[in-house]
């Protein structure tokens, strides 16, 4: 199966408190195949860098020779 990993912004009230303290009126965050993954990241970069680490997380199980046969 083949997953998709995305990287959303959510804007106004879906900002969390912490960040809407911190001034932040927009978020991004991580969904995988459309479910939220992790926490709310205060730039996009860091939503990039999170998406990146889960493709890479994903791939390596999805791989054919990542699957250990028995012996």
């Amino acid at each position: 199966m083949n997953s998709q990993v995305d990287v959303a912004v959510m804007i106004g009230s879906g900002v969390p408190a912490s960040l809407q303290a911190l001034g932040k009126r927009a978020c991004w965050v991580v969904l995988v195949n459309g479910e939220r993954r992790g926490t709310a990241f205060a730039s996009r970069d860091e939503a990039v860098e999170c998406q990146n680490a889960w493709l890479a997380q994903l791939r390596g199980k999805q791989r054919p020779g990542a699957v250990r046969q028995a012996v």
